[in-house]
């Protein structure tokens, strides 16, 4: 249960983020530090180039994220959560040496369906080996849950995956764990929270606070352009009911996904929703919102972590009402990294000494001399 510290401050079991892109290099010196401020884990999506793709490639990448790391104070004790890239060529041999190296679970990508998902599956029945493998060994299957048929509206494609590929997928492998990732749609929350076996979804900030009208409010706003793109206002109002119920089906993850500005900006911009920065504070606005602050320590610190069969964090992180303002632009190397909602007033703050040094980078970082 949530503990209300105080009328304006609310303390909660140090969450975890379930859905979280970091990239590599000098990008993800930029950004670790916005999430590890705030959540304890991350599940890392594998969608590099080249993918991640094996245990091998999925532990280096795990060692150049460790590294990364704050040194001191808020996040140096930041843990990631990998997973694999699931291609059409996945080898059954590899899930079992995923389980016995930790890997949390392996990412479906239709091919085509969003961000360096060029390398993703052409079709379910080519991985049925696999996925076969991944419910002897209980690993979870991530779901990016749009169809790529081009004949089908790009507002449409959540609710026809559920029909012509999840449904079936789970009647072949009813006992394999599934997380269907940044539902969108009023159709994913009803089949998620009246589906029988091990289901759940994440849910993203920007799902349960924007509908479609945000991207062409006051002229094209490419900041609020992601994959799966918002949905109409019934599918915002559907996801935050089913986001605040206190379900424990439905758990947080931002699947923040940092782009340089100008390439967010330009023709053919890139898809992705900035939101590490913020993202407890934004979640808190829409649970306060809804009437229920209390259900906000389930969501976003305890259902991913039971669904994950992952103990619990023992820590804890404090928000307070109090109106401050986002930064318009963040340090990303030469280029700007423009967070959701940059330049306006948050209503809840997080509480933990560490703003400046999220706004900033390690000092060890290759990009503190850009």
């Amino acid at each position: 249960m949530n503990r209300m510290t105080a009328p304006s401050t609310l303390t909660l079991t140090r969450p975890d983020d379930w859905h979280l892109h970091l990239r590599d290099g000098a990008a993800l010196a930029a950004v670790l530090p916005h999430t590890a401020r705030q959540f304890a884990r991350a599940v890392v999506m594998p969608n590099l180039r080249p993918p991640v793709s094996t245990v091998a490639l999925a532990l280096a990448y795990r060692a150049r994220i460790l590294a990364a790391r704050p040194t001191e104070g808020p996040g140096a004790d930041f843990e990631p959560l990998m997973t694999l890239y699931l291609t059409d060529n996945t080898p059954p041999d590899e899930i079992r040496l995923a389980r016995e190296a930790g890997i949390v679970g392996l990412k479906l990508y239709p091919a085509g369906a969003t961000t360096h998902s060029d390398a993703g599956v052409t079709d379910l029945r080519k991985t049925w080996r696999t996925l076969d493998a991944m419910q002897r060994e209980g690993l979870p299957l991530l779901v990016h849950g749009e169809v790529t048929d081009p004949a089908v509206d790009l507002f449409d494609r959540e609710a026809v995956f559920i029909d012509r590929e999840l449904i079936p997928l789970r009647r072949d492998f009813p006992s394999l764990k599934i997380v269907f990732e940044h539902i969108t749609t009023r159709e994913g929350a009803q089949y998620v929270l009246g589906a029988e076996g091990p289901i759940g979804a994440t849910v993203t900030p920007q799902h349960l606070l924007y509908n479609r009208n945000a991207i062409f409010s006051g002229g094209l706003q490419p900041h609020f352009y992601c994959l799966p793109v918002l949905k109409a206002e019934v599918h915002r109002q559907a996801l935050v009911e089913a986001a605040t119920s206190g379900s424990p089906k439905f758990f947080l993850g931002t699947d923040s996904a940092p782009h340089a500005a100008h390439l967010k900006e330009h023709a053919g911009g890139h898809a992705g929703c900035y939101t590490a920065f913020s993202a407890l504070e934004l979640y808190a606005e829409v649970f306060e919102a809804a009437g229920a602050l209390e259900h906000l320590e389930g969501f976003a610190s305890f259902h991913g972590a039971d669904f994950y069969s992952l103990p619990r964090n023992s820590g804890t992180v404090t928000l307070r009402r109090e109106a401050w303002t986002l930064p318009e632009s963040l340090p990303f190397g030469e280029a700007a990294l423009k967070p959701l909602r940059g330049g306006e007033t948050l209503r809840w703050q997080l509480l933990d000494g560490s703003r400046t040094m999220a706004v900033g980078l390690p000092s060890d970082s290759p990009l503190t001399a850009a």
